[in-house]
C-alpha cells in the first residue's frame, strides 16, 4: 500500500480535520506522510491546528483506521480518489470547497465532456416526470452523463430515464458507499453500474444518510455538472440550495417554469424571476446557452484547441479558461492573467473571432465547444 495515500486517508479520520485543514496541513508540511512526522510544536504553528488536533496527529491512531478503510474499499470494489490524484474530477478541482477525497464505484467517466445535473422535489408530479422524460430523451443525442442525487421523485426518475436512453448516470450520495439510500433504489443502482454509470460520495464507509450530509452532497452535484436543471422545486429545499451553489460556481442553471398555483413550481418560477436560472422550455434553450450544436453532437466531444496557433498572451488566457473548465468573469481573467483591461478586451475579441472562446451574459467567458 502506498504510504502517502495511507497517511492522506488517515488525515481524514483525525477529529476536527475537514477538507480545508487537510489541504492546509499538506501545504505546510509538503505531503501527508510528512504531516505525521512533523513535531507537535510545529503543527501547533499551522493556522487552524490546536492542541487536540495536533495530539491526535502525533499519536497516529488514525493510520490503523485508514488501513481498514482501504481494505473495505477493495472489498466493495470502490476507488478512493484524493484531491491530488490525476483521476480526481477536474470540474470539482476548480471549486474552492472541493472535497479532499472521493469514494467512487462503477466505471463512470468522471471527466466526461458533457455533464447535466437534473434535480427536483421528492414529491414529483406527473408534470415534473413528463418534463424529465422529454429532457433526457432530447439530451440523448449529446451523449451526456446525467447526474442526480438518487432521492425519491425527480432524482430517481432522471436516473431511470438515463438508463432507458442508454446514457451513463452518476448518483451523488449523502451516505457511505456501503449504505444505499433510499434502499428501495438498490436495483436501479445495479443497472447504473451495468450501463457505465456509478456512485460517488465523500463520506466514509458506514456513514449514515443523516440530514446534515445532504447540503454537502449538493455541492458535489453542482460542481460536477456543466448545466444544472431544476425541474420541480418548492421555494425551500435541497433543489434550491443546489441551484444557489451552482450559481456561486458560475455554472449554467436552468429551471422549467410551472403553474403559478402549484407548490412545486414556486421554486423554479422564483429562480427564473430573479434571474438565477435560465428559462428552459425545450432542449433548444439549453443548446443555445451551452453552445451545444445538435449537428455536431457525438462527433467532437472536447475542445481541441492547439495553443501553438495563438500568441503567448492568447495562450495564457486559454490556459486559464481550460484550467477553470467553467465560465470565468472578465475581472477574474484580468487578475489571473495580469493583463490590462484594454489589452484583455482586445485579446478576448480576437479569441472570439477565432471561435476559441464563447462570450456569456454578465461579462463571462469560457472555451468554445467544437
Amino acid at each position: 500500500m502506498d504510504q502517502d495515500r495511507l497517511y492522506f486517508l488517515a488525515l481524514h479520520f483525525v477529529p476536527g480535520v475537514g477538507d480545508y485543514l487537510v489541504k492546509q496541513l499538506i501545504s505546510y508540511c509538503g505531503s501527508a506522510t510528512e504531516v505525521f512526522k512533523t513535531p507537535k510544536g510545529k503543527l501547533l504553528k499551522i493556522p487552524g491546528i490546536g492542541e487536540v488536533t495536533a495530539t491526535a496527529i502525533i499519536n497516529g491512531k488514525t493510520v490503523a483506521h485508514a488501513e481498514k478503510e482501504f481494505c473495505k474499499a477493495e472489498k466493495e470494489e470502490t476507488r478512493i480518489l484524493f484531491f491530488t490524484d490525476k483521476g480526481y474530477p477536474s470540474r470539482l478541482k476548480s471549486i474552492e470547497d472541493a472535497p479532499s477525497l472521493l469514494y467512487v464505484k462503477g466505471n463512470v467517466n468522471l471527466h466526461h465532456p458533457k455533464t447535466v445535473g437534473i434535480i427536483g422535489t421528492r414529491q414529483a408530479t406527473a408534470y415534473g416526470k413528463e418534463n424529465v422524460e422529454k429532457l433526457v430523451a432530447d439530451l440523448a443525442i449529446h451523449q451526456v452523463v446525467i447526474i442526480s442525487g438518487l432521492a425519491y421523485g425527480i432524482d430517481i426518475h432522471a436516473h431511470k430515464q438515463a438508463l432507458k436512453h442508454q446514457l451513463p448516470t452518476l448518483a451523488v450520495m449523502g451516505s457511505g458507499m456501503d449504505i444505499i439510500y433510499p434502499a428501495a433504489h438498490k436495483d436501479t443502482v445495479k443497472k447504473m453500474f451495468e450501463a457505465e454509470g456509478g456512485l460517488i460520495t465523500e463520506n466514509h464507509f458506514g456513514t449514515k444518510p443523516d440530514a446534515h450530509h445532504f447540503p454537502a452532497r449538493n455541492r458535489i452535484i453542482a460542481g460536477m455538472c456543466d448545466a444544472l436543471i431544476v425541474v420541480e422545486a418548492a421555494v425551500k429545499g435541497g433543489a434550491l440550495i443546489t441551484a444557489e451553489i451552482a450559481n456561486s460556481y458560475n455554472k449554467d442553471v436552468f429551471a422549467i417554469p410551472g403553474n403559478t398555483q402549484q407548490t412545486y413550481s414556486e421554486g423554479c418560477n422564483k429562480l427564473i424571476k430573479t434571474n438565477r436560472a435560465h428559462l428552459l422550455t425545450s432542449i433548444k434553450d439549453l443548446e443555445y446557452i451551452m453552445n451545444w450544436s445538435p449537428e455536431s453532437a457525438g462527433k467532437e466531444k472536447t475542445p481541441s484547441l492547439r495553443l501553438d496557433d495563438f500568441t503567448s498572451e492568447e495562450q495564457k488566457l486559454l490556459a486559464i479558461l481550460k484550467e477553470k473548465n467553467a465560465p470565468v468573469l472578465v475581472d477574474e481573467l484580468a487578475w489571473k492573467s495580469g493583463l490590462a483591461q484594454g489589452t484583455l478586451a482586445s485579446l478576448l475579441l480576437t479569441l472570439e473571432m477565432k471561435n476559441a472562446v464563447q462570450v456569456l451574459p454578465g461579462k463571462m467567458f469560457r472555451l468554445a465547444s467544437k
